[in-house]
């Protein structure tokens, strides 16, 4: 019989937000997959450093963070072909994800070449989005109010027209991109009901209306924005 391949989110980075059943897999794992940048640390690793058995064997994979795919996708193809060396074999693997592994999930690269051959459970994680409204203490929507999450490499066209569109937006992978989100921001008016956070949870987080944001920003960082009144007046 082969082994089922878990898909464990680890949540925002602060280890005690993980749930009860990912920190249990976790615990009981033979195997554990993760990606790392290439030739540098694995911050899924990191997270649930405390939890590894040391007997576990490790599945690392190298990922260049560049823009280009054809990299990233080889090292997908590689991990999931050692994952599935593994699952054949009859043993489970337990793969780490940072966030929740459906939502921009690192995991779900490993789910589309793996789910029609194997049996996969994913274990949800809390996402950077809601971690970073918790932070923030900004709801996000009530009633009938629409939430838009946009990813930040988007062309300024875009990005105008979806938050003209939205009662409340979340722009997330900010990273570089932060001068030209400022600016639309700015453009449509709404740059001072702006909130940036950058790794939420994390020691080093910060959390300030996007008009005290530094110049240059993480790759884990988010704008918030809310358009409406507060819905609970």
């Amino acid at each position: 019989m082969t082994g089922t391949l878990y898909g464990v989110g680890l949540g925002p980075g602060a280890p005690d937000l993980l749930t009860l059943r990912a920190a249990r897999l976790i615990e009981s794992a033979t195997v554990i997959a993760y990606p790392s940048l290439a030739g540098g640390d694995s911050f899924a690793r990191s997270i649930a450093a405390d939890l590894i058995p040391t007997t576990a064997r490790e599945i690392i994979m190298d990922v260049p963070m560049t823009t280009e795919r054809a990299p990233a996708q080889t090292a997908y193809d590689t991990g999931a072909a050692e994952i599935a060396a593994a699952l054949d074999a009859g043993e489970d693997v337990v793969c780490l994800c940072e966030g929740d592994p459906l939502f921009y999930g690192s995991f779900m690269y490993i789910h589309a070449r793996l789910k029609e051959r194997y049996t996969v459970e994913v274990i949800p994680g809390v996402t950077s989005v809601t971690a970073c409204a918790a932070r923030a203490a900004l709801p996000l929507a009530a009633r009938n109010e629409r939430l838009t999450i946009l990813p930040g490499p988007l062309e300024e066209d875009d990005l105008k027209a979806e938050i003209t569109r939205a009662d409340s937006v979340v722009i997330m992978k900010v990273g570089r991109h932060l001068a030209k989100i400022r600016r639309v921001l700015t453009a449509l008016d709404l740059a001072d009901q702006a909130v940036y956070v950058e790794r939420a949870s994390l020691p080093e987080e910060v959390c300030l209306p996007l008009s005290q944001a530094p110049e240059k920003a993480p790759y884990f960082s988010m704008i918030l924005l809310t358009k409406g009144a507060d819905p609970w007046l």
